[in-house]
């Protein structure tokens, strides 16, 4: 096969299958058959605004970073026998000599490649070429749609670990999307014994409970002030300005929030935070989580699987970014790029 599909988003609310030769791995890379990619918010966003915050769309970009394949090549200097093994793909490639990168720090080097992120292409594909270290081997016990999905799993991984979660930690995350939805079971899994979920959806909610929620908030009818819940920890799973500023003001004295939706900039409850002496710190993707994101998805610790609520060929791969918009039980879409 020389040429392949793929799916580019050419402007705002365009996005076109186009026929692309099929990239050779360079040295030190690996050829990936892509047999899932999970859409996720921010090509949603790019899809519908073609920009979120400083990162701007300015010529056609394939969208996808949440992805899985099959090794089906090798470049230079990569053991050959790798060919033929799934794989799940960090999509951030980093350069690895920077002083970020040397502290390990990678997710913060400033030269980092990031798929679906302007300007470099994504995963939405029949193949994709990634630095052989960042295809990360997968057991059979994982599924496709699984390998693709350890991506925001490890969100959830490091919003954990940014926070400290640990035994009898309590928890409240606002916000009950996919990555709300798994940083629920991380706390779970790193020991928290209360975790509080709040959001508008009831579906949501639901299948928040069903991951291992100990309560839920519909803030719709309850707002956080009245829920009388003050956890240790909050994980702002939202980037909504409003459920923020809610979230911070619920923390407990020398209580750690960790921003983790991407949300524009918003005031802060400033007294509040010095008067608790309140920890607040962001996340920006993750660094060295694929080990623990394959362990908790290997060992049924955390259920990714349970999030899917779409399956798409490449063709449909438009249907599959609005289906949560179209849908309110849409909560994570799936594209096959071999369908």
């Amino acid at each position: 096969m020389t040429t392949m599909q793929v799916a580019v988003l050419r402007g705002i609310q365009e996005l076109a299958i186009e026929e692309r030769p099929v990239p050779e791995p360079g040295p030190g890379e690996v050829l990936v058959r892509i047999t899932a990619v999970g859409v996720c918010g921010s090509d949603v966003h790019y899809y519908q605004h073609g920009r979120i915050g400083d990162f701007v769309v300015e010529r056609p970009m394939v969208l996808g970073h949440e992805s899985g394949g099959v090794i089906a090549g090798v470049g230079a200097g990569v053991d050959a026998s790798r060919v033929g093994q799934r794989v799940s793909i960090e999509p951030g490639v980093p350069d690895l000599t920077c002083p970020e990168c040397l502290a390990g720090r990678y997710n913060l080097c400033p030269d980092m490649r990031f798929f679906a992120t302007p300007p470099y292409d994504g995963s939405l594909a029949e193949f994709v070429t990634v630095h052989a270290a960042f295809a990360h081997p997968v057991p059979d016990t994982i599924s496709d749609d699984a390998a693709a999905l350890l991506e925001p799993l490890s969100v959830g991984v490091w919003a954990a670990r940014k926070a400290r979660i640990s035994a009898g930690s309590r928890v409240l995350i606002t916000g009950a999307g996919p990555i709300g939805l798994v940083a629920t079971q991380c706390a779970r899994a790193f020991g928290a014994t209360e975790i509080v979920v709040s959001d508008l959806n009831p579906h949501r909610l639901k299948l928040a409970r069903d991951l291992g929620a100990t309560a839920t908030i519909d803030v719709g009818a309850t707002p956080l002030a009245d829920a009388g819940f003050e956890p240790d920890v909050l994980l702002e799973c939202s980037g909504h300005p409003g459920a923020t500023g809610d979230g911070i003001r619920a923390l407990a004295r020398a209580g750690r929030a960790v921003l983790v939706g991407m949300g524009d900039d918003l005031p802060l409850p400033l007294t509040h935070i010095q008067s608790r002496e309140i920890e607040l710190t962001g996340t920006f993707r993750y660094a060295n989580t694929w080990p623990a994101a394959i362990a908790l998805a290997e060992s049924g610790r955390v259920d990714v699987d349970t999030l899917v609520t779409g399956h798409f060929a490449l063709a449909d791969s438009e249907a599959a970014l609005l289906a949560p918009e179209r849908d309110p039980l849409a909560v994570k879409s799936v594209i096959d790029p071999r369908r």
